[in-house]
Formats: C-alpha cells, sequence, structure tokens
C-alpha cells in the first residue's frame, strides 16, 4: 500500500496509525497540483510494486465563498486540487491499468457534489465537476475492465474543517448565507463521521461483490443525497429565499430529515 503526500515530513501521523495497525504503507512524495510529480510518483510506485490496483483520488481542499464575492484565482486554486489532482492522478495510472485490464478509481468527492451547500460555491463547483466527469469516466472505462467509485462523505471530522473558515462578505448582503453555513457545520459536528469510516466504504466499494457508483458516508450523507433527489428545484429554490432561520430550518428537516 502507497500514501502520496506533498511533503514526507507530513506523514509522520500516517507512519504511526499504519504501524498500530500492523499494515505497511510506503509514503511517496506527489504534489497533485503538479503534473511532473504525480507522474514521477506513481512511476516510482509501478517500478516498486510492478502494478497498480486500485488509485484513492482524496486530495482535497476546501473553499468558502458565495459565487459574487469569490475572486476567479479562489476558483482556480480549489479546481487545481480537487478536479485536476483527480484528472492528473488517472491519467498517470490508467494507461497501466488498460493494459492489464483491470483496476479500480475511487473519487472522493463530497456530499456539496450532490447538494449544492451554500456559501461553499467554489468546493461545490469542484465537486459537482468530480461527480461528472466521474460518470463520464465509469462509462468510458468499463469496456476496459475498469471500474470507478465516487464516494459523497458528510459531514467528517477531519483537518479540512478547521482550514475552512473564511467568510468573504465584502458587500455585507450575503451575512445569511454564511450564518446558515456554519449553523451546517455546527450541527453536524455534534456526532460527525470518523475518518475510519470512510476508509471503511471505500474498501467496501472496491471490494464489493456488487459493485455501485455511488456510495455515501459520514453524518448527513445519505440524508441529503436521498432527499436532494425527491426536493424539486423549485422547492430548493424556495428554501433559499426564506429570510427567517427558524422557518428555514424547520423546512430543511422537512426536506432532508435533519436537524440544523
Amino acid at each position: 500500500m502507497y500514501g502520496t503526500m506533498r511533503s514526507l515530513d507530513k506523514g509522520e501521523k500516517l507512519a504511526a496509525m499504519a504501524e498500530a495497525a500492523g499494515v505497511a504503507v510506503h509514503a511517496v512524495v506527489c504534489d497533485v497540483t503538479e503534473t511532473a510529480s504525480v507522474n514521477t510518483a506513481m512511476g516510482e510506485i509501478l517500478a516498486d510494486a510492478g502494478h497498480i490496483d486500485v488509485l484513492v483520488n482524496n486530495a482535497g481542499v476546501g473553499g468558502n465563498a458565495v459565487m459574487e464575492e469569490c475572486p476567479i484565482e479562489t476558483y482556480e486554486a480549489v479546481m487545481d486540487v480537487n478536479l485536476y489532482g483527480v484528472v492528473r492522478c488517472s491519467q498517470a495510472v490508467l494507461p497501466h491499468m488498460r493494459g492489464r485490464g483491470s483496476g479500480c478509481i475511487v473519487n472522493v468527492s463530497s456530499i456539496a457534489g450532490r447538494i449544492a451547500a451554500i456559501g461553499q460555491s467554489p468546493y461545490v463547483a469542484s465537486k459537482w465537476a468530480v461527480e461528472g466527469l466521474s460518470e463520464g469516466m465509469a462509462q468510458e472505462l468499463a469496456p476496459h475492465g475498469i471500474r470507478v467509485v465516487i464516494i459523497e462523505p458528510g459531514i467528517v471530522k477531519t483537518a479540512i474543517l478547521a482550514k475552512n473558515v473564511d467568510m468573504p462578505n465584502e458587500s455585507g448582503a450575503y451575512e445569511m448565507p454564511y450564518r446558515r453555513m456554519f449553523s451546517f457545520y455546527a450541527a453536524g459536528l455534534v456526532d460527525p463521521g470518523h475518518p475510519s469510516e470512510v476508509a471503511d466504504v471505500i474498501h467496501e466499494s472496491v471490494t464489493t461483490a456488487e459493485p455501485k457508483l455511488r456510495w455515501t458516508c459520514g453524518w448527513g450523507g445519505r440524508e441529503l443525497a436521498e432527499g436532494r433527489a425527491r426536493v424539486s428545484d423549485e422547492d430548493w429554490v424556495e428554501l433559499g429565499a426564506m429570510t427567517d432561520d427558524a422557518a428555514y430550518n424547520e423546512r430543511f428537516r422537512e426536506l432532508f430529515g435533519i436537524e440544523i
């Protein structure tokens, strides 16, 4: 098993957890925003292991901002990791997988790839893009014996949450969406999913005898995915137009079965 990271100095916690679990994880330097770095890393792994059976695209960054006040540079930075990173890593391993006629690519998206969480425009845009990319990959690669899996976590207690506290509101017009976004996360962090739960779902998605494209996990994952599939576009827009927080929260509970 191989784990990639931008700096080996960041691998101490991973090494300790792997040792405690009795598994070997070989750390490899890889920056998913640099094509040369990705190609070098995958080449090292192939040279050492001889084959790559499963690729898990898990690198990701958050991004809080309403669309009007989000700089293009922020969209570019988030896309470079969350979307282009998936493309770079997948392109690096696919010739090998096609040659073997087997393999599985796991793209870690988010429940925000199914439901447009307010106040997180760059993050939502990147995860919706990952969903579309993955659906296309699934059809393109099926004839070559390669499966594609989309993992859609809800709220999971990871380091990304502590870094995701931006609230750009220069005009002062968007206090309400940010307030509701942070209220949603506060509710989820009362009893969030654990990273090990995501790992278990990834393992199941790869090894199951009954493969499927999408898998949800974490706090609110299943409820939000199933709820958005039922909610009409008109009801979704109407929810955003509600100005009273108490009424908004009650309507959200009615639509998604989640207390926020």
